[in-house]
């Protein structure tokens, strides 16, 4: 008996070291990492899925020259008109501006591209290049989603803070443009203004926002100006870009939107150019076509920012959304959308153009599986693809009716997922292992768990998700059987509980207040404060 009882306190004393063992393996992955050995982070290279052939590229290409020589654009405004033909547009009597194909390559050529949409800390720049990728939000949802509910409600101002601030702290989700729109103000003004006002306050990530019409910019700029230190310093450094529906599907131009873009331009404001047709209804049913004419709608966009001022930085976003043809409603979640945005992403590249498209637009009003597969697809084949900025990707429900803040948490786990398959495999002499492998089978214990190699790969070449279960039946029952909505919901609460960006100075936002007055909506209680 005392042999047994000496055998289960070594057998127990074992497994007491093999838990602590394994707990502080855990503890090490969540430690912090430097930038330089961080297995995923912003900005890495895509491009190794090609949704189009180089033959296709070119086919693509001529179709747009011809559309937007031979059939051009209605309903410019006069600014616009003037702006265009002085480059060397033409203006028909029938009303539309058509653009002669060497403007067009003459503007593609000479068109801003490599440049850095900054966040107000330079932590978050980014430089949009190459195949570069960037995962951010973005939408229009007027609705939020009440996951412990199972309901949907109108989306408010507070709402918009609170994404911010979430999106604030969360690595894998490299910028945040309004996901939502605040039903509690009515007013344009008042809800472009504080629009803004609770996106900028929130997170020091870049933002993205859009206005309403073109007085509604001044007021956005002053405070920006204030927020910067000054208007140069905002020239110098935008955090701010505008997400410009200039076009109205297919082919004519939004006049509001169009007297935001060049108050925005004038402003130094990036812009973001953004074709929205949806296929079957908008744009041709054809996928090939519904690219054709994105992309030649950006491209009349991109001549028009130029011809405004040349250089100045401009997406290229070519953003078409698809129809389920059986009823018309948006299928953002589709197959078919994740091709139609990869195919995107590489006409920017055809262009060497900063590319800006639409992923993870889950058409699940919750997030259960269907939104894990539809946000996982279109996700990881828009980063695959190599496209620079991914909007959309993290938080939309209901093909972008609703927004849920507890998706946020757990698409960021997802997007970090996404990003570890744009990396890729690194194939270099070490990687190939023959050393390790030799050593590990004529030498060692036959197994590669306390290898070297192993453990200094641990963190630099593998990502481990914040919420996501990885526990083993048993480690999961005996934690009280968690579930992935259960943490999330959790995590959100605290953040909301716990954290209050400062990253705008008190005094700072004592003057914006002082100086809009009632303007300002979001009281000090929401922000912490």
């Amino acid at each position: 008996m005392p042999h047994a009882i000496e055998s289960h306190d070594l057998s127990a004393e074992q497994r007491s070291r093999r838990s602590g063992g394994r707990e502080a393996r855990r503890a090490m992955r969540a430690a912090p990492l430097a930038d330089d050995i961080r297995p995923i982070r912003a900005g890495l290279e895509g491009g190794r899925f090609q949704a189009l052939g180089p033959n296709d590229l070119e086919r693509i290409h001529e179709a747009v020259l011809t559309l937007l020589e031979t059939v051009g654009f209605a309903n410019a405004i006069p600014s616009c008109i003037e702006a265009l033909t002085r480059v060397g547009a033409s203006y028909g009597d029938d009303g539309r501006i058509r653009f002669p194909r060497a403007l067009v390559l003459s503007t593609i050529k000479n068109a801003a591209r490599n440049f850095t949409l900054c966040g107000q800390d330079p932590r978050h720049d980014m430089v949009i290049q190459g195949k570069r990728v960037h995962y951010g939000t973005a939408g229009a949802a007027v609705h939020l989603v009440d996951v412990e509910k199972r309901e949907y409600r109108e989306s408010l101002l507070q709402d918009i803070y609170d994404a911010a601030r979430i999106v604030d702290g969360l690595d894998n989700i490299h910028f945040f443009q309004r996901p939502m729109v605040p039903r509690d103000i009515p007013d344009p003004l008042e809800m472009d203004f504080n629009t803004l006002y609770a996106c900028v306050s929130g997170t020091s990530k870049h933002v993205g926002t859009s206005f309403t019409v073109r007085e509604n910019v001044a007021p956005a700029l002053e405070m920006l100006y204030e927020i910067a230190g000054g208007e140069e310093n905002f020239r110098a450094r935008p955090f701010v870009s505008n997400s410009n529906c200039f076009v109205v599907p297919p082919m004519k131009f939004a006049e509001d939107a169009c007297g935001v873009l060049e108050a925005c331009v004038d402003g130094g404001i990036p812009i973001l150019l953004l074709s929205a047709g949806q296929a079957g209804a908008t744009a041709p049913a054809a996928i090939a076509g519904a690219v054709v004419q994105a992309v030649a709608e950006v491209l009349a966009g991109l001549v028009y920012v130029n011809a405004l001022k040349p250089g100045h930085p401009a997406i290229f976003g070519t953003w078409p959304f698809v129809s389920d043809l059986r009823t018309g409603a948006m299928s953002g979640g589709s197959a078919e959308q994740a091709l139609l945005t990869a195919a995107c992403a590489q006409m920017a590249q055809f262009y060497d153009l900063p590319g800006g498209s639409a992923a993870g637009m889950a058409d699940s009003k919750l997030p259960d599986i269907q939104s894990g597969y539809e946000k996982g697809i279109t996700n990881v084949m828009a980063g695959l693809s190599g496209l620079n900025l991914v909007y959309e990707s993290a938080g939309m429900h209901a093909s972008l009716l609703g927004f849920c803040l507890e998706s946020l948490i757990i698409d960021n786990d997802m997007l970090g997922q996404c990003l570890r398959c744009v990396r890729g495999i690194e194939v270099t002499d070490a990687a190939l292992s023959i050393d390790t492998i030799t050593e590990v089978c004529l030498k060692g214990p036959g197994h590669y768990l306390g290898n070297e190699q192993t453990l200094r790969l641990m963190q630099t070449e593998y990502f481990y998700p914040a919420v996501a279960d990885r526990f083993s039946p048993k480690e999961w029952n005996e934690k009280g059987k968690p579930d992935l909505l259960g943490k999330a919901i959790s995590e959100k609460k605290r953040i909301l509980a716990e954290c209050f960006p400062r990253h705008v100075p008190k005094a700072t936002d004592d003057r914006l207040r002082a100086r809009f007055g009632e303007l300002i909506k979001l009281p000090r209680g929401g922000m912490g404060g």
